[in-house]
């Protein structure tokens, strides 16, 4: 018997496992693509107010973040980290835009999980520059606020598409360019590099947004 789409994209939803979360949304994408996954409109939509992240990882205020000042290491590693962050906060977005809503063209989940694959790569990009800096996706804390956005948006395909796509992503089509000039004055061109790969695929995430 074929696994199902959603009760995978759970699965990865809730992994706390870095890795495991990776390999799970990876696995979940190929075998989409493989034709080895069917859909059950029907089965239970479970809320989930939290999803899968690191137990290390200590969520606070945005106020508590640590200072990101790309004058010093500890503020490059700040700076990563967010980054790092925010990408993974991606992958459980996009993954729950697949599993939260039911009967849609099946065009839809295609794209989804597409981009589930693509936040799942720019997110490995980030943590390998972290741990190049002796550091790693949890030794600092992060914030919720991209999740409270999922939680509100759970109940309305269009109001998700709204806010995440159109405002979350492309408040990032904004920020980015900056961002890269900034690496790039203090030398770091792979930093700089891994940015400009994360601004094309963000701008066709919006544009998937706006489409669906």
């Amino acid at each position: 018997m074929k696994p199902e789409l959603f009760s995978r994209s759970w699965d990865c939803l809730v992994d706390t496992s870095v890795a495991g979360k990776i390999a799970a949304t990876q696995s979940l994408v190929m075998s989409w693509h493989q034709g080895k996954i069917v859909i059950d409109h029907d089965s239970p939509c479970k809320q989930l107010v939290k999803p899968g992240m690191p137990e290390a990882l200590r969520l606070v205020h945005p106020s508590q973040v640590a200072r990101r000042r790309l004058g010093s290491k500890e503020g490059r590693i700040a700076l990563l980290h967010a980054v790092a962050h925010i990408e993974f906060s991606a992958i459980n977005l996009a993954l729950d835009a697949v599993y939260r809503f039911r009967y849609m063209p099946e065009d839809y989940y295609t794209d989804w999980l597409r981009v589930a694959a693509e936040e799942c790569y720019h997110f490995s990009l980030i943590q390998n520059q972290l741990r190049l800096m002796g550091s790693d996706y949890g030794d600092l804390s992060a914030h919720q606020g991209l999740w409270d956005v999922a939680v509100y948006s759970a109940s309305d395909v269009l109001k998700r598409m709204a806010l995440v796509p159109r405002v979350l992503e492309a408040r990032g089509l904004d920020v980015t360019p900056g961002m890269i000039e900034r690496v790039t004055e203090i030398g770091d061109t792979k930093f700089a590099d891994i940015l400009r790969i994360i601004l094309r695929d963000e701008i066709r995430h919006v544009r998937t947004g706006s489409q669906w």
